[in-house]
């Protein structure tokens, strides 16, 4: 008998017209807000520089928490390479407060894509010398902790000074995400103690192209170094239940395109990704049941796929609240 699935959430990149950006962001705020009505757990935004999707995660999500008071809010993933970890610490701590602790911040290392084409205009005077290692996630770690970060605290003419980020955000610490996609990466989160996030994207090992055996291990890596740690699991899955014939064969011209990347190692890091799934929410349910990683976790957010009109996603996420969801054992919130 499988597990219930404890919480259910869902993850938007939030695309937008670039001559018309306002009402893009909008629409995702919106979708947000109709999570929460659905009652589903979490709301996630991905992260795009320089590209039309949610460029600022954290400033959107402060938005976001004034447009509703109950589902949890997470970036998947905020890639630290673009990140001074001492003022992201501020802006997290800022937006958690506000949301009144409901901020689920997810992260990852690693140099900003196309690095070479954007060091100059990022870091003009650093670019040689930046570490993209875990280092950058530790500092990030200290800050929100409440580590000291300064020297100097106390008064100063009428101004006075802590040693530490404020504002401080006691919980927000117990709320960090590492997102993974290697043995390595699994481990490291684990022995930090930050929950972990896994997903569509995996990385190929020397003796396996197989993405669930690969998943499946990148789980059972997490919890033998962090046993008691959060571990959320993310397909892109399209329930159909509710959709038109038109949205059926759109949702399915967009799965068999993306096919073709299945089971084949893609760049120098030999990313691997799962296949998508589109049909029933009792076909979906069949094959994650069916899924070895899947059965390994009691929280998912299921990706919106990228290029979906608004209507689309409104019929997918009511489907995934009201259909999927049960057929997963899941009951709102």
């Amino acid at each position: 008998m499988p597990v219930p699935l404890r919480k259910l959430g869902f993850l938007t990149i939030g695309l937008f017209d670039e001559a018309d950006p306002r009402a893009g962001h909008e629409a995702t705020l919106e979708i947000i807000q109709l999570g929460e009505q659905l009652g589903l757990d979490s709301a996630w935004v991905r992260h795009r520089h320089l590209q039309f999707g949610i460029s600022s995660p954290v400033a959107f999500l402060a938005a976001a928490t004034q447009r509703t008071s109950r589902i949890q809010l997470g970036t998947a993933v905020i890639p630290l390479g673009w990140e001074n970890p001492l003022r992201l610490a501020e802006d997290l701590a800022t937006v958690d407060v506000l949301s009144g602790g409901r901020l689920n911040p997810g992260v990852s290392v690693g140099p900003p894509m196309h690095y070479d084409d954007v060091k100059d205009a990022l870091y003009p005077d650093t670019h040689g010398v930046e570490d993209f290692s875990y280092q950058r996630v530790e500092r990030l770690l200290a800050g929100v902790r409440g580590d000291t970060v300064s020297r100097f605290s106390g008064q100063e003419g009428i101004e006075q000074f802590s040693p530490r980020v404020q504002p401080h955000s006691p919980g927000l610490i117990d709320r960090m995400w590492y997102g993974g996609g290697s043995a390595r990466s699994a481990q490291w989160a684990g022995e930090t103690g930050m929950n972990f996030l896994t997903s569509n994207v995996v990385t190929a090992t020397e003796t396996s192209t197989d993405f669930d055996e690969i998943q499946l291990g990148l789980i059972r890596t997490y919890r033998k170094f962090n046993p008691e740690g959060r571990v959320s699991h993310g397909f892109v899955v399209i329930p159909t239940d509710s959709a038109t014939a038109d949205q059926r064969a759109r949702y399915e011209e967009y799965a068999a395109a993306r096919a073709t990347r299945f089971g084949t190692p893609f760049g120098p890091r030999g990313l691997l990704f799962a296949k998508d799934i589109v049909g029933t929410s009792d076909q979906i349910a069949e094959q994650l049941h069916a899924n070895a990683a899947f059965r390994e976790v009691e929280e998912v957010a299921f990706a919106l796929p990228f290029t979906f009109g608004h209507a689309d996603y409104i019929q997918i996420l009511t489907d995934m609240a009201t259909k999927l969801g049960p057929a997963l054992g899941w009951t709102a919130g």
